[in-house]
């Protein structure tokens, strides 16, 4: 089974694919982009910003999730793989961004992954109130430095970019606690 957990920065996705594992010891852990040595080099350069061209941002991380998918996902499509993002976050991204028509978005998406996708997607949801506290207790990134109007309008665009894929979309509150979201996670795996 290949689940995804999903959220915008500091919505607590490796906290949770953490206590995961220890529920899945023998599971494939992932994560996109960076999952591949070519998707560490692309994860790089994406959040160093330096790329001027938002379409030539969408390609790199398209050019990840084709890497990504031929080498960990598809080799291991009979195990259990949990992966921190997938292509919902490259659509989501993408839809905020508004240069490439949905048709196109959809299609490349289907071309790098080969119609791979996750069986079962899980939102960790942020409030305002606690996307804001969380930014202001760490060093940002590029993208965090874009803001938090800026992150929710990502989180929103996770929601359509899943029904857009046609992907079971679980969401989860993540201002709960770790435990109860794990919980949350484990009885609808």
């Amino acid at each position: 089974m290949y689940i995804a957990i999903e959220g915008i920065d500091t919505a607590g996705k490796s906290t949770q694919i953490t206590a995961l594992q220890s529920h899945f010891p023998h599971a494939i852990i992932t994560k996109e982009p960076g999952g591949t040595p070519i998707g560490k080099e692309i994860r790089g350069m994406v959040l160093s910003a330096k790329a001027q061209s938002k379409k030539a941002e969408f390609l790199l991380f398209l050019a990840d999730r084709a890497e990504h998918v031929k080498e960990i996902i598809e080799p291991n499509k009979n195990k259990i793989i949990i992966s921190d993002r997938s292509a919902v976050s490259g659509v989501a991204y993408a839809l905020i961004q508004g240069e490439i028509e949905t048709k196109d978005l959809l299609a490349l998406n289907n071309f790098a992954t080969n119609g791979i996708y996750p069986e079962k997607v899980f939102l960790l949801r942020l409030t305002k109130e606690e996307l804001d506290y969380r930014l202001s207790q760490k060093e940002l990134d590029a993208i965090e430095l874009r803001g938090s109007e800026y992150l929710l309008k990502i989180q929103d665009a996770l929601v359509e970019a899943a029904k857009l894929l046609n992907l079971t979309l679980i969401e989860i509150d993540a201002t709960q606690s770790r435990k109860e979201i794990t919980e949350q996670i484990l009885q609808n795996i």
